[in-house]
């Protein structure tokens, strides 16, 4: 059976993984009969959003406290975790992935990526084994490996990923963009629409490609 890591940032989309983004790649990995294996970093949220009103409430939360929210508390501490465990591994997108997994929300194209997550995506890409990153979260594929990636057209995340060294192509909210070098596959989900339909079919396409190459 596939082992598959998928790197939760939290929970909720204005501080942690975006929920919609999380589950789905869940469903379609489950329906393709992959062992999942979720995983978060042990550190602190950023902040924390109150996602009736969009702004920050007082107090602190654990990202992988909050991840295990959608794990249904079957989660591991990414410092566990090394590419021998896995097959593949996909990041679902939420700001948390800007926040918790890199600075890149504060920081723009002079990001730094979680160190815990940099390593394994180091690890994976050193091993061959694909990579899917959904969303915003292809930040960190551009950072770490320099990696093509998309965003859909959002031309601003476009120049940052260029700035730090990527390469970005223009995809559809229902396509994903695969970098054959880097074994990367990419796809803008919420980037490009409101939809949960629309953004369901890019990322049952990421899911089924990653576990290809796999």
């Amino acid at each position: 059976m596939t082992r598959v890591g998928v790197c939760l940032s939290g929970c909720g989309m204005h501080d942690g993984s975006e929920v919609h983004e999380a589950t789905l790649t869940l469903l379609f990995l489950d329906k393709a009969g992959a062992e999942i294996v979720c995983l978060a970093p042990d550190i602190d949220q950023c902040d924390v959003i109150n996602h009736i009103t969009g702004r920050p409430e007082n107090g602190k939360r654990r990202v992988i406290a909050e991840a295990a929210r959608i794990a249904r508390g079957n989660i591991r501490d990414i410092k566990q975790v090394t590419a021998g465990d896995l097959d593949a591994l996909i990041f679902p997108g939420g700001v948390g992935a800007a926040k918790n997994l890199t600075d890149y929300y504060s920081k723009g194209a002079d990001l730094t990526v979680e160190p815990e997550v940099a390593r394994l995506v180091t690890e994976m890409h050193a091993a061959g084994k694909p990579l899917g990153f959904i969303c915003i979260s292809p930040v960190i594929g551009a950072k770490v490996l320099g990696a093509a990636v998309t965003f859909g057209s959002d031309r601003d995340t476009a120049a940052a990923i260029v700035k730090m060294g990527g390469t970005h192509a223009e995809r559809p909210v229902g396509e994903i963009m695969f970098d054959e070098k880097n074994r990367v596959v990419s796809t803008p989900a919420y980037m490009m629409t409101s939809r949960i339909a629309e953004i369901a079919v890019g990322i049952e396409k990421l899911v089924n490609k990653v576990l290809a190459l796999a």
